[in-house]
């Protein structure tokens, strides 16, 4: 009996066929083999078509089929987790009418910004705990004033997951957490953020209605079985964007514990049992997917746009045709803190943690007697990490005081460079797992089906596999280097 998890990302398209026995996973498959493009029209925006997304899907689907060889009914059941905040709008056949104008696209801001100030900053952060900022319902808004013609012609609005659940099932749902994730959730009366969709003018019939995160979604269409080699019939039971996902997929689901991601984005996302916010949404907080009304769990949220972005420039632009593996093992030579170099990570549109502002990256302090690429390879690593420390500190202000963080063994967690800055500069002990968000989203359908019980049998199967304590030798060190970035930091700002 087997479980499937597709962690549908920026970049790529990855599934994961999980034995809902053993907790280990039996095959796994990602699609393209390179990036999936990322079109940006103007400076600042970011649009993917949805139809790529389903493409991959595709593709990532036929091959984890060939390498597993088992029989598709014995996949009991489906799990989506999905880039967060984008936006999806269809016309009532079903057909995308634009490109999703995804989460690192910055054309909503000033909509976002203007809305927080008439709306009433008090209000907003006691009712939606954020601005409505740059996100979902923002996004919408700014179809509705500069797209008139295709907004007239919209049937649903919804998130990168729930466009996916669509094509598996041809139903049309979201989630308590997704409807957070759109800024259009009330934490004060557990309901439809009603007042952000009047002063936007946005008509209530154009969301999804919202399904628990655990639950049975729909079953696989007898079109969607045949483009994919699945079963008909078989259940979506789980959908949650990428980073409650994730801390899910660490077993992060009580009061205080907290999960970070360094892929394309940099996260830090702590749980709280109470309701809090930055009062200046520099940080976010949403429903978590565990949360129950009963017994209620918020997800705190940091985001670094140009976490991995900067990862990839390097590699591209400076690199000379190195992978990832090689880069790491050559920044490794250099000592902490690069002797001197900073680099500043925000090239990738605007930052929430710097209040929506975009100062840009930068490369500050190149000595030409003493700095190479190697250098700027750890740089790099070292900045990414405390740009999330800096965000962290406004975290620190909302009561999430790490002393340990979970992650998955990938990404950027692979690198042993990324990981001592990240300890060191944060101050936190570093605990890596073997899991992602495909294998979480695959565990959590067989929640939502009924195959697990409960959380802790779901998770079997997941193990620590690497443990990362701040050195002491080090942390002076890291902290000299943090101070000299934010003081860069500061400058560029």
């Amino acid at each position: 009996m087997y479980l499937l998890g597709y962690d549908c990302g920026t970049s790529s398209i990855k599934a994961t066929l999980l034995d809902a026995e053993s907790g280990m996973p039996a095959a796994s498959s990602t699609a393209p083999s390179c990036e999936m493009q990322i079109r940006s029209l103007k400076s600042g925006w970011a649009e993917q078509p949805p139809e790529m997304w389903w493409d991959n899907l595709k593709k990532a689907t036929a091959d984890l089929l060939s390498k597993a060889e088992i029989e598709s009914p014995d996949i009991k059941a489906i799990g989506i987790t999905y880039q967060m905040h984008g936006l999806v709008i269809v016309d009532k056949q079903l057909a995308p009418l634009r490109d999703s104008i995804i989460w690192c696209d910055s054309r909503a801001v000033e909509i976002g910004s203007r809305a927080f100030e008439e709306l009433g900053q008090e209000m907003c952060l006691q009712n939606l705990l954020n601005s409505p900022g740059n996100f979902t319902a923002s996004k919408l808004k700014w179809v509705k004033d500069n797209e008139p013609e295709i907004y007239s012609r919209i049937y649903k609005a919804m998130l990168p997951g729930d466009y996916i659940a669509m094509k598996l099932t041809g139903e049309i749902f979201t989630t308590e957490s997704g409807l957070s994730e759109m800024i259009l959730w009330n934490f004060q009366k557990g309901g439809l953020a009603e007042s952000v969709l009047n002063y936007y003018g946005i008509d209530e019939g154009l969301l999804p209605d919202a399904l628990p995160a655990f639950s049975q979604q729909g079953e696989l269409t007898n079109a969607a079985a045949a483009e994919l080699g699945l079963t008909a019939g078989t259940k979506v039971c789980y959908r949650a964007g990428d980073q409650p996902n994730n801390a899910f997929s660490l077993n992060v689901l009580r009061p205080g514990e907290i999960a970070a991601t360094a892929g394309t984005s940099g996260v830090v996302y702590g749980v709280s049992d109470a309701p809090a916010y930055d009062e200046q949404s520099r940080v976010n907080s949403f429903v978590h997917v565990s949360h129950q009304h009963s017994r209620p769990r918020y997800g705190v949220l940091l985001c670094i746009n140009g976490a991995g972005i900067l990862n990839s420039w390097v590699k591209n632009n400076i690199a000379s045709g190195m992978d990832y593996a090689q880069l790491d093992k050559l920044a490794s030579e250099i000592p902490a803190g690069s002797e001197g170099l900073s680099i500043i990570p925000f090239g990738n549109g605007a930052e929430r943690i710097l209040g929506n502002s975009w100062p840009g990256g930068a490369i500050s302090g190149i000595n030409f007697n003493v700095h190479s690429q190697l250098h700027i390879f750890r740089a790099a690593q070292e900045g990414i990490a405390f740009a999330m420390n800096y965000g962290l500190s406004i975290m620190k202000n909302m009561n999430v005081r790490p002393q340990k963080i979970k992650a998955g063994n990938a990404n950027m967690f692979l690198s042993p460079v990324f990981c001592e800055a990240f300890s060191n500069v944060t101050g936190a002990a570093l605990e890596l797992y073997n899991t992602d968000g495909s294998q979480g989203a695959a565990r959590a359908a067989g929640i939502g089906l009924g195959i697990y019980k409960g959380f802790d049998e779901a998770f079997e199967g997941l193990e620590c596999t690497k443990r990362i304590e701040p050195d002491q030798k080090l942390i002076q060190t890291y902290n000299e280097a943090y101070e000299k970035w934010t003081e860069t930091l500061n400058k560029e700002e």
